[in-house]
């Protein structure tokens, strides 16, 4: 079965004196977590938090990678780069890339296929717009999305984390009923079935607006195996309720 995991997506947040004292309330308030934690955090901070988060069993994520393993690629950050900082994670084809970088499908595939090479985990995330929603197309934007990196990545599937992120409900104070993400996670999770056995297990968090008070209720859902988290992770108490609300799905 398969073990929850809370990570935090910074964003385009977070400076040295800040970060310090988030990690530090963090590092100090995790304990025995019944789920695996991580953060993600903007390129700047990747040795920072490293060395914040030495002391602690919380893991170190970026927020993004270049397709690119080395080059003449300005302002490119490979996945090498990544793995010298102790990355053990990287979000790729979030929705915000997406939509201001124009990232596509096979983009993102190729992005997480990089990060496989250097034995990092990739985030993948799929979401639909509030657009594509109500006009029912949820579920061709999200299966077409996920199986962009299942058809170039075949058995090596079972190495990612995917999140799902509904567009309309990240950063709004909108989020999905726990009824309405549990459909779309097991919508993916069969998709993933069909790659194979192992991929079947690969972990589904969900991304939107996920706080306190809703957390414990997505977490329990049987195919949301814990949350990508946004505004909540960059206050302690908050991203410590979160993980504190998941629960280990384990025998």
């Amino acid at each position: 079965m398969r073990r929850q995991f809370v990570a935090g997506n910074w964003k385009m947040h977070g400076n040295l004196a800040g970060n310090a004292a988030l990690l530090g309330d963090v590092v100090a308030g995790v304990g025995t977590a019944p789920c695996e934690v991580a953060v993600c955090v903007p390129f700047p901070y990747l040795g920072q938090c490293r060395q914040l988060l030495e002391v602690s069993n919380i893991a170190l994520g970026a927020q993004d990678c270049s397709v690119h393993s080395s080059g003449a690629h300005t302002g490119e950050v490979s996945v090498a780069m990544l793995q010298d900082f102790g990355c053990r994670y990287v979000i790729v084809g979030h929705s915000e890339r997406r939509a201001d970088h124009h990232e596509s499908d096979s983009l993102v595939a190729a992005k997480a296929e990089r990060a496989l090479e250097v034995g990092m985990t990739p985030i993948v995330c799929v979401g639909e717009s509030l657009a594509e929603r109500e006009s029912g197309e949820t579920a061709t934007v999200v299966l077409r999305q996920l199986q962009a990196v299942t058809h170039l990545l075949g058995g090596q599937t079972a190495g990612i984390v995917v999140a799902y992120e509904p567009v309309w409900a990240i950063g709004t104070g909108r989020t999905a009923t726990a009824a309405q993400a549990q459909e779309v996670h097991a919508l993916l999770r069969a998709h993933l079935r069909k790659v194979s056995e192992a991929a079947g297990e690969v972990r589904i968090l969900y991304g939107g607006s996920v706080k306190p008070d809703n957390a414990a209720e997505l977490f329990a859902q049987p195919d949301i195996d814990g949350g990508l988290i946004g505004g909540a992770s960059l206050k302690a108490t908050d991203f410590l309720a979160i993980a504190g609300a998941a629960h280990d799905k384990r025998p």
